[in-house]
């Protein structure tokens, strides 16, 4: 995975979730609300989150499974919100959903979901962050990998008066 093609992606849907009910032509005074609180965020995640694929990528590292699926997850919330999120139309409350539908029961249903969407949608860009973090990192050694010290690669085990186990890394 790319992490410029995620970060494009990632403001393309920053913009979507807060400007895509222009677009249907009932956009309203709440997008001064969502332009700097959900899309300038949501793109800061995704950004962070494209940088990170880069490093993970640049190390030589696999991207996770974790990783790809949380931002898939994200992404479909985040398309999802843009569908329901409701804007001050010059008729009151409107999402695109209820656009599509014409029912005031729609409307009031999308306008429902959009919360549940959002946080969903923000919580898996976090998580897909955290799990990229990890995916770059070095892999853990094992335990017959550390030295105890003798130079002899051995574990210590045979050592008199040894525990057995391997010694902390600190010390």
């Amino acid at each position: 995975m790319n992490g410029r093609i995620v970060g494009v992606i990632g403001v393309v849907l920053a913009l979507w979730m807060a400007l895509g009910r222009w677009a249907f032509g009932i956009g309203g005074s709440l997008t001064l609300w969502y332009l700097p609180t959900i899309a300038l965020t949501y793109s800061a995640l995704q950004l962070w989150l494209g940088h990170r694929l880069r490093v993970t990528r640049d190390r030589d590292r696999r991207i996770g499974r974790a990783t790809v699926v949380s931002l898939v997850l994200s992404w479909v919330c985040a398309l999802g919100f843009g569908l329901t999120v409701p804007d001050l139309a010059p008729g009151g409350l409107a999402s695109i959903m209820g656009l599509w539908t014409g029912s005031a029961l729609s409307t009031e249903m999308s306008i429902a979901l959009c919360n549940p969407l959002g946080i969903i949608a923000f919580a898996t860009a976090i998580a897909a962050l955290a799990f990229s973090y990890a995916d770059a990192r070095d892999p853990r050694p094992e335990e017959d990998e550390y030295d105890d010290g003798l130079g002899s690669g051995h574990s210590g085990a045979d050592q008199a008066g040894s525990t057995g186990m391997a010694p902390h890394p600190l010390a």
